[in-house]
């Protein structure tokens, strides 16, 4: 008979690519680990992982009979959470995935709001980029993702809470201190510094101004806002921010200013992400409430002060 366990153990050697690591992650010895499997395969009469002393590799058989234990895996999470849809909400950890563009400024505006409805919350934050977060959605990994869209999402729900334009960031002594708007075309592209290939954030931002991503400053490369705006600061080049963030990248930098990007926007729309028939909807909509209400109370004060 085939055994959930054996299932959850085929699933971490899976992840790891490694029987030691798999059973530490399981909490087994690796002779429990290696056993189960080994009994796993023989009852399909199938071997699933190909093994030796360096590597770990999964047979194509043993994809297939992997991708079905995530569905049985993911069915049986989500009838063990049944129970909950009756409880009060967020009774249940629950763990969300947020990308690092939106993490560091949306939960500084939202958790003390969320903790104050809902006090024994217990929540997990997981920051990662987009296209592992939705991953990790779809595999149940996560309840849900916090998401910059457009991105794709197949197959997936999304919960709009909020949209934002991005605002041009340039050290005062560059930008004159009457203008209030810069267009696309004002912009001196080849100082705009942009974060590194694979953050959605530059995609948005070379969308908004409907340029391609060789026509940006490939001097510097970064996987950090807060970086990109103290090369600004050292008078290095310009770039873009969301409006959302303004206020902890620049607002106490005397020596920047922030201009609205003129462009037809929305520019970029945040969401929360879930899979289809994800039991606890009606505590993700709650989320979207709160989220919704913050950033709006939040962003238009940061707004009124540039």
């Amino acid at each position: 008979m085939i055994s959930l366990k054996q299932l959850h153990y085929a699933l971490a050697i899976e992840k790891t690519l490694h029987f030691k690591k798999a059973a530490e992650a399981c909490n087994v010895s690796q002779s429990t680990l290696s056993i189960a499997i080994n009994e796993l395969e023989k009852h399909l009469g199938v071997t699933i992982f190909e093994r030796n002393n360096k590597q770990v590799l999964i047979t194509d058989n043993g994809r297939l009979i992997l991708n079905k234990a995530k569905k049985i895996k993911l069915e049986l999470d989500e009838l063990l959470q049944v129970s909950q849809i009756n409880k009060q909400p967020f009774s249940s950890p629950m763990t969300i995935g947020v990308i690092p563009t939106i993490g560091p400024y949306l939960l500084p505006k939202v958790l003390p709001e969320m903790r104050k409805k809902y006090p024994d919350i217990r929540l997990k934050i997981v920051e990662e980029q987009s296209h592992v977060l939705v991953d990790k959605v779809r595999s149940g990994d996560i309840d849900a993702a916090v998401l910059a869209l457009p991105f794709p999402i197949e197959g997936l729900m999304r919960f709009d809470f909020w949209q934002e334009d991005f605002y041009w960031v340039s050290h005062k002594d560059e930008c004159p201190s009457q203008m209030q708007e810069i267009t696309s075309e004002e912009l001196e592209v080849e100082k705009l510094m942009l974060l590194r290939e694979g953050h959605c954030l530059k995609d948005h931002a070379l969308a908004a101004c409907s340029l391609q991503s060789q026509q940006q400053n490939a001097d510097f490369d970064s996987s950090s806002l807060h970086t990109l705006v103290q090369m600004v600061a050292g008078k290095l080049g310009s770039t873009l921010v969301p409006q959302m963030a303004l206020d902890q990248l620049i607002y106490d930098e005397s020596e920047l200013r922030a201009v609205h990007l003129n462009e037809p926007g929305p520019h970029r729309t945040i969401a929360l992400v879930i899979r289809p028939n994800y039991v606890r909807t009606n505590e993700i909509i709650l989320l979207q409430g709160i989220f919704h209400a913050q950033l709006t109370e939040k962003c238009e004060l940061i707004k009124s002060g540039f």
